[in-house]
């Protein structure tokens, strides 16, 4: 089973290659590419994929499909990202496997012991998480599914686990502190290397052949971004909206 995956909720954007069988166990890399830097992912997507199938002299055609990180996350990222796999499971007659942004990126941590917690920063004292743990080594289970909570209130339900925490994602560095000296002070808290705490399109990758053949798949037609919320522009007019109804 070959997976070409994409990565563009967040700042990084990402492009791999997956191989292996359903069951995950045997999963390899054959490409990945990831650049976080300051450019849009519409200049960087397309042309690391390119890259990424001269290297590898990859035929698209001998992909069994794409996975893409479905959301939450940037807006426009997301945007970018589904348009690409939409446009590409359509050209190839291939399925697409969304895999939950949360999700791939706690699969970064693939097999650490205890709770992993991806925070990506949704503005507003907010983040965009969920509360995962890892069995047999490689399955993920959801504890509590990805949603836009405030920093406040997740703290107060990973400390009901009274596990070992692990965070990871672009939240750590705006939350660590109050999360180290107020939150979870006293608790047995950790935080990824630099090298795993950002998404990763071979995570998504990985996890998709899981969803795979658990039947976790749309058509191109089908696909639409998870954007958990609304966007600032759509809570702007709701709050526009509100107002002029109040004054009438």
């Amino acid at each position: 089973m070959r997976i070409l995956a994409l990565e563009s909720s967040g700042l990084v954007a990402s492009v791999a290659v997956v191989d292996g069988a359903l069951d995950g166990k045997d999963a390899q890399t054959i490409a990945e590419y990831t650049v976080n830097y300051k450019k849009t992912h519409s200049q960087t997507l397309l042309p690391m994929l390119d890259e990424v199938v001269k290297m590898t002299e990859l035929s698209l055609d001998s992909i069994d499909a794409i996975a893409v990180a479905a959301g939450p996350g940037s807006f426009t990222g997301l945007r970018i990202g589904s348009a690409t796999a939409k446009g590409l499971g359509l050209a190839l007659d291939k399925p697409l496997i969304p895999v939950p942004t949360l999700e791939g990126l706690a699969y970064n941590l693939c097999g650490t012991d205890g709770i992993v917690c991806p925070i990506m920063d949704a503005r507003r004292s907010q983040v965009y998480t969920g509360i995962y743990r890892f069995e047999d080594g490689i399955h993920l289970t959801v504890l509590e599914d990805q949603m836009a909570v405030g920093i406040e209130e997740l703290g107060e339900r990973l400390k009901k686990y009274g596990e070992q925490v692990t965070f990871l994602g672009d939240g750590v560095p705006v939350f660590r502190e109050v999360l180290e000296e107020r939150l979870m002070k006293g608790c047995r808290i950790s935080f990824a290397p630099a090298n795993m705490n950002r998404q990763r399109a071979a995570s998504v990758g990985a996890l998709a052949l899981l969803y795979y053949q658990q039947g976790k798949t749309e058509t191109a037609a089908e696909h639409k971004p998870d954007y958990l919320r609304m966007s600032q522009a759509e809570r702007e007019r709701k709050e526009r909206m509100e107002r002029d109804s109040v004054s009438m």
